[in-house]
């Protein structure tokens, strides 16, 4: 296996990871097809919860573990690395067994705290089911977690994120066959069917485990005796551990406290202005399922990112090398201003050709999404600068940044709902507004404090803003011009071809309107490796 730097890495990354995220939007097209709207809440109901648990038990596992055999690896501390290895499972293990007892016994209690005062639609024992059936994942996933963090902390990671593309190809499979088989061949009901989808993410991680299990012991090449390690190593590394992983725990239960939030207060707030059960649960299944998995292509850039920036601004801290860490925050602002919102607006301003393509017509999903895009891009770039801060220890800024958007998003939810519902305004912006809100206040957060603090300077993306602000009206221009070209075309066969083919102009266009600060963005080395490849192709 090879290994990779830091922008190959974080390409290699990014593009397996947007693979495995565009193969988890194309499936929702038939997934959507086979369910409706109300399986779809179903499915976003359970899928929350499980994510809330696999965070609790498992999120900060890989970037944690990523960080330590990095660091362990630079010091050449192989005993200590393997010990951290092979105690980190364990402890992965109880929790993953303590999180799936509680999502497998209360599970009726977690169904009733969702689903509020809605009596239409999905019951209580629909949804009980479902998170009984997804619950088996907490056992899996945490383990392949923490083979992929080590294979990342060697700078594996082609391997590793491989093995998220077949993670995600097993799931489909299961989700799409297993779905279309309960309701159409075995004629069972439809939480049967959405049961079996959510349970595809066992089976998809088992497979992966498998994969996984093979690299890793290439990787390893021999077994190391760690038993000669003293007591008060043992306890340095596990509290290193628990360290470690705690900021990455509080950094994705953010996220996916956001999500379980909107869909919570979303439901509670639409009851409480008056809106009709299967309206709201329309809603919430565009909230939590189907515009979801098209916002994880923006929020797909960000995951990539962080996968390569935690090891390598670990390093970059260990050696007090502020240069290295002002020149890769700077890439990451660049990534989210050149890659990821330009690709958000872009969706935004497609928004309801987008969505007839994958779901079809729709009342509430292109006015809902139009906007929603636009905060996943704002959650990639939060994403990507809570990591980073991760790699230079930055713990308690983390937690200060991070409940401090939560508390503003809690506390505007339902208020902004019931204000735009009164001054007419679609009542759903205000929880759109409010998550807004709260992510931006854990990015000004950091980076204010890190500007004051190591002296970090914003100049070498800021002076690249006006022009590229100036490339963005022009691109908004023509997007609309060509989207009021296609506005009255509503059959997928002709949809398709004319959004790709608008798409790769308007990319074209885009690229060499800013060639040269891509290039600068993405690094010499990597063109050339890229020009390399290509000749030796040719």
């Amino acid at each position: 296996m090879k290994k990779s730097g830091f922008m190959e890495g974080a390409i290699i990354a990014t593009i397996a990871i947007f693979i495995s995220k565009l193969l988890g939007i194309i499936y929702v097209i038939p997934f959507y097809g086979i369910v409706g709207n109300i399986g779809g809440a179903l499915y976003g109901y359970a899928y929350n919860i499980y994510n809330l648990f696999l965070i609790i038990s498992s999120a900060g596992i890989p970037l944690a573990i990523s960080k330590l055999a990095s660091e362990y690896n630079a010091l050449k501390q192989n005993k200590e690395k393997e010990y951290m290895f092979q105690i980190t499972k364990k402890i992965v293990f109880i929790f993953s067994a303590i999180c799936f007892l509680i999502c497998f016994i209360f599970s009726d209690q977690i169904a009733s705290f969702i689903i509020g005062n809605i009596t239409e639609g999905n019951s209580v024992s629909d949804i009980s089911y479902v998170i009984k059936s997804v619950s088996f994942a907490i056992l899996v996933v945490p383990l392949l977690a923490i083979n992929r963090g080590y294979l990342q902390g060697h700078g594996y990671i082609g391997a590793s994120s491989f093995s998220q593309v077949i993670e995600q190809v097993v799931r489909i499979i299961v989700i799409l066959l297993g779905s279309f088989l309960v309701l159409n061949v075995f004629h069972l009901s439809l939480k049967n069917a959405v049961g079996v989808a959510v349970f595809g993410a066992s089976i998809g991680a088992i497979i992966a485990y498998m994969y996984l299990f093979d690299k890793l012991h290439k990787a390893k090449k021999e077994e190391i005796d760690t038993s000669d390690l003293s007591k008060a190593k043992r306890k340095e590394i596990i509290h290193k551990i628990i360290g470690y992983a705690i900021p990455f725990i509080v950094i994705n239960i953010a996220n996916s406290i956001y999500s379980t939030t909107d869909m919570i207060l979303l439901n509670r707030g639409l009851n409480k202005i008056g809106m009709l059960d299967n309206d709201v649960e329309t809603i919430s299944s565009i909230f939590t399922t189907w515009g979801s998995k098209l916002n994880t292509i923006i929020t797909s850039i960000a995951t990539g990112i962080a996968i390569s920036l935690v090891p390598t601004l670990s390093k970059s801290n260990a050696k007090g090398d502020n240069k290295d860490i002002n020149e890769k925050f700077n890439k990451v602002l660049q990534i989210f201003f050149y890659v990821a919102l330009p690709l958000a607006i872009f969706m935004s301003i497609f928004a309801s050709q987008i969505w007839q393509v994958f779901y079809g017509e729709s009342v509430y999903g292109p006015i809902i999404f139009r906007f929603s895009i636009i905060v996943a891009a704002i959650d990639a770039l939060y994403i990507m600068i809570c990591n980073g801060l991760q790699g230079l220890n930055k713990t308690k800024l983390i937690y200060t940044s991070v409940i401090s958007g939560l508390l503003i998003n809690l506390f505007l939810d339902v208020p902004l709902i019931v204000l735009f519902n009164k001054i007419g305004v679609y009542p759903y912006y205000g929880a759109i507004l409010a998550t807004l809100i709260g992510y931006l206040v854990s990015l000004i957060i950091p980076l204010a404090y890190l500007k004051i603090d190591i002296n970090l300077n914003y100049d070498a993306t800021l002076k690249k803003l006006p022009k590229l602000f100036l490339v963005y009206a022009l691109m908004i221009f023509l997007s609309l011009i060509y989207r009021g070209i296609i506005i009255n075309v509503k059959t997928r066969i002709l949809l398709i071809p004319l959004l790709a083919f608008i798409g790769s102009l308007l990319l074209t266009i885009y690229y060499f309107l800013n060639k040269e600060e891509m290039r600068e963005m993405l690094g010499k080395g990597i063109i050339n490796k890229f020009r390399k490849k290509r000749e030796e192709n040719e």
